[in-house]
């Protein structure tokens, strides 16, 4: 996610994250909240006070629904603005001093005899990748050797210009815990009945396919996949592409056009939004996860109509995420699907980090809501997070399916999936849905399910702020100063974890986060090395934001003036 993208919003308003029925705290967000059926009521609880809030839509939930957004302290919100600020000053200093040739400029800039060309590029619009991200871009695009699993090899480099360019050293760190990986059920691995599997397919039909599916690249293999993924959703029939970004960004603009009308979630991934502007519909963004901002640009829609011509829309369709990946906060679908019934729109479901990784047979959100999958007009995911694999689904009806079989542009055009991919897809598939004789799906389903509680819960037993649902296994671990995104990244793998760090403008400029991506093949001796890695970093930086169950500092010096009378 960008800023430029997911959270700037596509018709120019201010985004403000609130929850329903409430106003936002001071800074604009909600510490904590929660839904659940519980004599029909709804309580919202915040780390320094407490609220109750009789919900109307309690009844749609069968489930305790619990997700915490604990306040950015005002104090750390004001020195992450200034860290910022200085930051950006002395920028300006160093473009000066590389104008007058002082320093040396590394990052391409047009040559002098094209000065009088139309500029390629803005040399502006590279300010923030000069002077902020290149102060702590060792933290990313780091070479792995070695399987992404559990554990994993990082190839060691250094970099003689400050993070410009890196030359690797020809070592390499063994056995770095991975917590930043995608890897859920712990499918990506090189040994077992997958790998297996995949290599029988190698040797049976080749690695590439070398035509599309319209033409000579459509394999009994991709047939069989489909089948069975549309046995596992729940679906009448499914479609499977060969990237996941383009499953989004290619398949939105076969189903909507010109006076249809996208209502998408503000922190929705860029392939949704990618897609939803090469529609050429009507875009209008809601609050994240906030049901009454969607409800009023439904209404409004109804009421109102077109623009100028107040004709009514040809198709309303609502874009939404199972797990947000950079929140991880689970979507309210019970209440999508109501809000969708309602006023007659569609929605188009993305699962990409959900499949796999939630519900009792992990079969994403709806299966974790208990809901009925014909409920949702488009279930689409990737294959490349819980099944250790590449590409992407949509599933549907069977008139959906073979419709997008005509029209989709990564239908028609795109080479088609590589066998080898179709093979691990099916037998991890398969291993969750128990069709391989085992138990060993359940197992990974329920290993995952308590590694995320249990990780969830020591961080904020030990003072952190972390973002999410507490079943989403995307733990987001607040940073929010932009010196500690780096330092962070640093200290964690001198311990030996790998994590990814995150900051503007990924997130909010206040926001920099960790985040950790919880597995099954986790065993709790790497969590807990993990967490006491993170506590270390956490006392060194200074990281222990949260105010959850400690006195507020009004509170807190009362209770001094007290102890001295």
């Amino acid at each position: 996610m960008t800023e430029s993208s997911t959270s700037k919003l596509l018709n120019g308003d201010t985004c403000h994250r609130t929850v329903n029925g409430k106003k936002a705290v001071r800074n604009g967000f909600v510490k904590n909240h929660c839904i659940f059926r519980q004599q029909q009521l709804q309580k919202y609880r915040r780390p320094k006070e407490k609220s109750h809030h009789v919900s109307r839509n309690a009844a749609l939930y069968n489930k305790p629904f619990m997700e915490s957004f604990e306040e950015t302290p005002l104090l750390v919100a004001v020195l992450t603005y200034m860290g910022y600020g200085i930051l950006t000053i002395f920028g300006y200093l160093r473009d000066f001093l590389r104008d007058w040739k002082i320093e040396k400029c590394h990052i391409a800039r047009e040559r002098e005899e094209q000065k009088d060309f139309v500029p390629l590029y803005q040399d502006f619009e590279n300010f923030y990748t000069r002077n902020l991200y290149m102060r702590i871009r060792d933290n990313w695009n780091r070479p792995i050797s070695s399987v992404p699993g559990a554990r994993m090899d990082l190839v060691e480099r250094v970099t003689p210009d400050y993070n410009w360019t890196f030359e690797h050293t020809g070592k390499v760190n063994k056995d770095v815990i991975n917590m930043g990986s995608y890897n859920y059920l712990g499918f990506a691995e090189n040994t077992g009945m997958c790998a297996d599997a995949a290599t029988e397919a190698t040797l049976q039909y080749g690695v590439g396919v070398t035509s599309t599916r319209q033409e000579m690249g459509n394999l009994d293999k991709h047939e069989e996949l489909e089948n069975l993924v549309a046995s596992f959703l729940g679906v009448e029939s499914s479609m499977v592409f060969g990237m996941g970004f383009a499953t989004n960004s290619m398949n939105i603009p076969a189903l909507t056009g010109k006076g249809c009308l996208i209502l998408s979630d503000e922190l929705n991934h860029a392939s949704l939004v990618l897609g939803a502007r090469l529609s050429g519909s009507t875009i209008r963004v809601f609050k994240h996860n906030n049901m009454q901002s969607l409800e009023k640009l439904l209404r409004d829609a109804i009421v109102h109509g077109q623009p100028r011509t107040h004709r009514p829309w040809k198709k309303i369709l609502i874009l939404v995420e199972g797990i947000y990946s950079m929140e991880g906060s689970i979507v309210r679908l019970p209440e999508v699907i109501a809000l969708k019934k309602k006023y007659k729109a569609y929605v188009y479901l993305d699962e990409a980090h959900s499949i796999g990784a939630l519900g009792p047979r992990g079969r994403g959100v709806v299966d974790y809501f208990d809901l009925d999958p014909r409920d949702v007009d488009i279930m689409m995911g990737t294959f490349t997070k819980s099944f250790g694999a590449a590409g992407g689904y949509i599933g549907g009806k069977k008139e959906l399916i073979d419709y997008l079989r005509a029209h989709s542009h990564s239908a028609v055009y795109a080479a088609s999936m590589s066998s080898p991919v179709a093979q691990q897809i099916i037998t991890s598939m398969k291993c969750i849905m128990g069709e391989d004789g085992t138990s060993l799906g359940l197992e990974r389903l329920r290993q995952l399910s308590e590694n995320t509680v249990y990780f969830r819960r020591r961080l904020q037993e030990l003072g952190f702020i972390t973002y999410g649902n507490e079943a989403s296994p995307v733990v987001p671990l607040m940073l929010y100063m932009p010196a500690k995104i780096g330092a962070f990244g640093r200290e964690m793998l001198k311990r030996n974890i790998g994590t990814v760090v995150v900051g503007f403008p990924a997130t909010p400029i206040i926001e920099s986060r960790a985040r950790f991506c919880v597995s099954a093949a986790h065993t709790r001796g790497m969590l807990d090395t993990a967490l006491n890695a993170v506590n270390e970093v956490g006392d060194l930086l200074q990281l222990k934001y949260s105010r959850h169950g400690r006195q507020s500092p009004l509170e807190e010096a009362t209770s001094f003036l007290e102890s001295l009378e």
